[in-house]
């Protein structure tokens, strides 16, 4: 199981071209690609390497030497069989395709047998799903952020602690193919490997709306924020230090997609705020000029008070727009709040 997104191509061919045909098990794929673009990632990967690629179709079973991928606006998941199962379900991290769904699902059915690794990518996706991948005993391979063209993703996996390497992309790939020829190395001394069966997210979303109905605490824990795609409440909960929200009607988000979201939010208010005041100002001085043409008692003052009306509208606009030019990329502001998150955690171990 792999997932990528921002300078994910370059390392997906890369990792393709170093595994060999009739490689003893399946390769499915999640790249965050945009809504109705087409992709043409599976050409490019079974370009790259011997074993044959194509976007998953629903409902067709996994078999090994084959790469599987998600196909655009659908996530990817793993179903009793085991069989491919695309769906049009929420965002998850922003993403559909996301890497949660595949490595959630692909653990609770393949559970110690899973090799997941995490690529190149901006923010954080995937790093919950490396946590289930690890609760069922499979293998976390990340990329050396220092490899990586985009460096959050795997910091971020790396940051859970449930990374058991981290490598270069040949060496991720000359791993997946040593751990699929044998067993799985085995466990820490001391960590029982649970039997884990994941339950899917559509289950307890209708678990915990059943629990309200009947004025019963539902799972996870409230919080004050609203979901930025559909205005639901978010609930906050927290697996292996991993913290992350949910809306009832599924959209996920890590704290750190979360925080980007909100950053986005508030630059397009402030960008509405402009262009209203913008428009404010621009009716003030016609108001004011029409004024000017008639010579009625009062008009002076008249004048003269929407002309100050329409000076403090300019001058709040300049404010807000130096602003603007001052606010940092979204990404770049999460990942700098995370680190400091993550570096108080490990402090306070």
């Amino acid at each position: 199981m792999v997932g990528a997104s921002a300078g994910g191509v370059q390392a997906l061919r890369q990792l393709v071209s170093h595994l060999p045909g009739g490689l003893p098990a399946a390769v499915l794929i999640v790249l965050h690609v945009p809504a109705g673009h087409p992709s043409r990632l599976p050409e490019i990967l079974a370009g790259a390497g011997p074993l044959p690629a194509a976007h998953a179709q629903d409902g067709e079973a996994i078999t090994p030497g084959r790469i599987y991928i998600a196909p655009p606006n659908r996530h990817l998941e793993v179903k009793p069989g085991p069989s491919v199962r695309l769906t049009h379900g929420p965002h998850e991290n922003r993403a559909r395709p996301a890497i949660d769904p595949l490595f959630r699902t692909a653990a609770a059915e393949y559970g110690a047998g899973v090799i997941a690794a995490i690529l190149s990518g901006a923010l954080d996706d995937g790093s919950r799903g490396l946590v289930a991948v690890k609760r069922a005993g499979g293998v976390a391979l990340v990329q050396d952020p220092g490899e990586a063209l985009m460096a959050g993703m795997p910091s971020a996996a790396i940051a859970t602690g449930k990374a058991d390497h981290v490598l270069t992309v040949r060496e991720i790939a000359e791993k997946m193919v040593v751990f699929s020829r044998g067993p799985q190395p085995a466990a820490e001394e001391g960590v029982v490997v649970p039997d884990v069966e994941e339950q899917p997210i559509e289950d307890i979303i209708r678990a915990d709306l059943e629990a309200q109905s009947r004025g019963e605490p539902r799972s996870g824990l409230g919080s004050v924020y609203v979901c930025p795609e559909c205005g639901g409440v978010l609930w906050h909960a927290d697996e292996e230090q991993v913290g992350f929200f949910r809306c009832h009607t599924g959209h996920t988000y890590s704290n750190r997609n979360l925080l980007a979201l909100k950053s986005q939010q508030v630059e397009a208010l402030l960008w509405a705020t402009v262009r209203a005041l913008t428009e404010k100002e621009t009716l003030s001085q016609q108001m004011a000029a029409e004024l000017g043409e008639g010579n009625g008692e009062g008009n002076g003052e008249e004048r003269a008070r929407i002309g100050a009306m329409s000076d403090l509208d300019r001058e709040n606009k300049q404010i807000l727009e130096r602003i603007l030019s001052s606010i940092p990329n979204p990404t770049d502001q999460s990942a700098v709040v995370q680190d400091a998150v993550d570096e108080a955690r490990q402090t306070d171990r």
